[in-house]
């Protein structure tokens, strides 16, 4: 049965389109997904992100325990309240999934991890856990509003309790911090996100939802679907789990070797295969592509290359570059000569760095 967030109604509510998504029923649009895309790009946008799974974690040896869970180093988290984005591995390398992990006290630390992961993620963490004492507990009982665009900070501040306000205005990037908003109701607040933009991820008690979606709609900040979130987060170079890495993909195969800490004496799983791999060179690497030809980039397209064959892993028409740019799986230093296959026709490729835009504007290069 298709799971819903207790937002649901109030997405119906507001005529969106709604769709599965990893089983769950979620809006796609509200109308125009391009205006949703720049909204968020200009102004003020929210998604509901409740669909996210809250873990948190509770024991004496919580630290040691995500030096061995995670590729990157939990060890670089020094202050409460500061966020890691990192990989979770199997034992060959593989991404089980990509997630963001906080540091709360040092007995207690909090993950949010990918919806259509949830399951394997909650059962790989407690196997994982059993050997270090580690609590681990699922809060199912929270929802998640993302806010993100130029001026979703300021309208998510005015929303706040006088008294947490100019704290939770000093957050720099990755950090979280509680607060109070509309009626009191306890927020946990997180200067993070999936689109580029600047704003909030907003951890609430999901009896609270509502409220809080309502005071920030109020206060002009537009609802966005699925849609806008997916083509904010490929134009800001932000891998997706199932598209650009699954478990038969390391992370220097998708792009994300900037995550892998291989810090001495930690013994992280799938760090063998790692070390290995990055001595040798990767065989695949994952590269940011756009297409001037009229068309759109899709996941699964055949991409030509001089070196062998790859594939388009995420694909869109860019609204604010007006043009196709994607994600491409290439063998390891294939960058002239590229070519997709749309429909039998081979299209020419150009390589370039991604992201591909940044502060709204297109990146160098793009």
């Amino acid at each position: 049965m298709t799971k819903q967030t207790i937002l649901n109604a109030t997405h119906r509510a507001a005529g969106a389109k709604m769709v599965d998504f990893g089983g769950w029923d979620m809006p796609l649009n509200y109308g125009s997904q391009i205006e949703e895309h720049h909204a968020v790009r200009r102004d003020a946008g929210m998604f509901d992100v409740s669909h996210m799974t809250v873990v948190d974690l509770h024991g004496a040896r919580c630290r040691e325990f995500l030096r061995h869970l995670l590729a990157n180093d939990i060890g670089k988290l020094k202050k409460p309240g500061k966020a890691l984005y990192s990989c979770m591995l199997n034992e060959r390398g593989g991404v089980i999934d990509d997630l963001i992990t906080y540091f709360l006290a040092e007995d207690r630390f909090r993950m949010v991890v990918n919806a259509a992961t949830r399951d394997k993620d909650l059962a790989w963490i407690g196997m994982q856990a059993a050997a270090f004492g580690v609590d681990v507990r699922e809060r199912p009982e929270l929802a998640m509003i993302a806010a993100q665009g130029p001026n979703a900070r300021a309208r998510v501040l005015a929303l706040l309790d006088a008294d947490d306000r100019e704290r939770v205005e000093r957050l720099g990037r990755f950090a979280a911090a509680e607060a109070r908003g509309p009626g009191g109701m306890p927020l946990f607040v997180a200067r993070t996100g999936y689109t580029g933009e600047d704003g909030f991820e907003i951890v609430v008690p999901e009896h609270n939802a509502v409220a809080l979606w309502n005071a920030l709609a109020a206060s002009g900040v537009r609802p966005a679907g699925l849609g806008a979130r997916d083509t904010l987060r490929l134009e800001a170079g932000m891998n997706l789990y199932g598209q650009d890495m699954d478990e038969d993909v390391t992370p220097w195969e998708a792009g994300l070797g900037w995550t892998v800490s291989l810090d001495e004496g930690r013994d992280f799983i799938g760090r063998a295969v790692l070390e290995k791999q990055k001595a040798a060179g990767a065989p695949r690497e994952m590269i940011g592509v756009v297409m001037e030809d009229k068309g759109v980039l899709r996941h699964g397209q055949r991409v030509v290359t001089r070196q062998g064959e790859g594939e388009i892993v995420s694909g869109i028409f860019s609204p604010t570059l007006g043009k196709a740019v994607g994600f491409a799986r290439v063998p390891a230093g294939a960058r002239e000569g590229l070519h997709v296959d749309i429909r039998g026709r081979e299209l020419p490729l150009r390589a370039v760095k991604y992201p591909f835009v940044r502060d709204g504007k297109p990146c160098e290069g793009i």
